[in-house]
């Protein structure tokens, strides 16, 4: 006898909070997973910035065993849609499905997310290429679009002396000589036991705040709701082996702390904190830190370094693959004015985007002629 799929909608938190220890044992079995599809990320994301009575948690069991999962919420602007959890702070979105059950978990999950949505549409962000919703999005019935969304830029999982032979001749002698000159300072690192997290944590953001005082900077990461929510997830996902934390010091004190993020296929450099006096003493912070995250990639058969999301030029100076995240949008037949209305608002403002970037293009060049 065949076993039966079952479909199950969590709209309580409590409810999906018990769920870590099957939520974990689906996350082992998902190899397009990245952390941010974890349960203590995704649940302690929730505690923070989750609105009651948003919920949407699609769960399909085989028996007893979770053998998919999209986590996900409602919300009502700009149109109502299902939206993965993990809002802007996280650079991947996906569900999770059981390699080993295939097409039957994939085919439960397209039907329980159609019969989820309702009158909303099913919006997912930031799908990195080959994540497990694609599954979904071929077999999904009703009107559909795929659009690009962000840029992340990708590195060989190499140890940092490949990285640095992928280089131009003279920009790897320099770089070398950053290596060596942060040597010569006597900067150390080292990993963070999974009991000395949390303060690690809360030094990097005093940090981070530090290095960018008086500058442009991401607002989110300044806010007590983003401290908690990692002080609350990081702990349990180094216990797990999906973050490593690490700290660097010079003349015994901690000058940097950095937050690198793991799966099965990735690392990524999520977010770091350096004190100004690293510049002062002339050390390539930059440097440091891929430095440190090439040896975490290396472990565990990774296949990529990832600078997640941001198309900032410095990344550049390391010659890495740009990979473009998509956004697939699912809709039901009377939701298909919706799904059309979200794509012509992409494309206004990719539009807009581009029109911005050709004026100020024409500034410099007009600015170049006059000088």
């Amino acid at each position: 006898m065949k076993p039966t799929f079952t479909t199950e909608l969590v709209t309580d938190e409590q409810v999906f909070g018990a769920l870590a220890p099957a939520w974990g044992r689906l996350y082992q079995r998902c190899a397009t997973a990245t952390p941010f599809q974890s349960h203590a990320w995704l649940h302690s994301w929730w505690l923070s910035y989750g609105r009651r009575g948003r919920l949407r948690v699609l769960l399909v069991r085989d028996g007893a065993d979770l053998v998919a999962a999209a986590p996900l919420m409602a919300v009502r602007r700009p149109v109502p849609a299902l939206v993965p959890l993990g809002g802007a702070i996280s650079d991947y979105g996906d569900v999770l499905v059981d390699d080993e059950r295939g097409e039957r978990a994939v085919t439960a999950l397209t039907e329980g997310l159609a019969a989820a949505a309702r009158t909303a549409l099913i919006d997912f962000r930031e799908v990195r290429p080959g994540g497990a919703v694609e599954q979904v999005y071929e077999r999904w019935q009703g009107p559909r679009r795929r659009v690009s969304d962000s840029v992340c830029l990708e590195l060989p999982a190499v140890p940092m002396e490949e990285l640095v032979a992928r280089l131009p001749s003279a920009k790897a002698q320099r770089v070398r000589a950053k290596l060596r000159k942060l040597t010569a300072l006597g900067v150390q690192r080292q990993v963070v036991c999974p009991d000395e997290v949390d303060p690690a944590l809360r030094r990097m953001l005093e940090l981070h705040r530090l290095q960018w005082q008086g500058r442009k900077v991401t607002g989110e990461h300044l806010r007590e709701r983003f401290c908690e929510h990692l002080v609350r997830s990081v702990g349990p996902m180094v216990r797990s082996g999906d973050a490593v934390v690490t700290e660097f010091r010079l003349d015994d004190d901690v000058v940097a702390v950095d937050l690198t993020l793991l799966s099965r296929r990735l690392a990524g450099g999520y977010l770091y904190g350096a004190h100004p006096r690293l510049r002062e003493r002339k050390a390539d912070v930059a440097v440091m830190l891929l430095d440190a995250c090439a040896e975490h990639s290396r472990d565990g058969g990774r296949a990529a370094l990832s600078l997640l999301r941001g198309n900032e030029p410095y990344k550049h100076h390391w010659r890495p693959e740009p990979v473009v995240n998509q956004r697939l949008l699912l809709a039901r037949r009377r939701t298909a004015p919706l799904l059309s209305a979200v794509v012509c608002d992409v494309a206004a403002r990719r539009r807009g985007k581009e029109l911005l970037l050709r004026l100020e293009q024409r500034r410099e060049r007009d600015g170049g002629g006059r000088s």
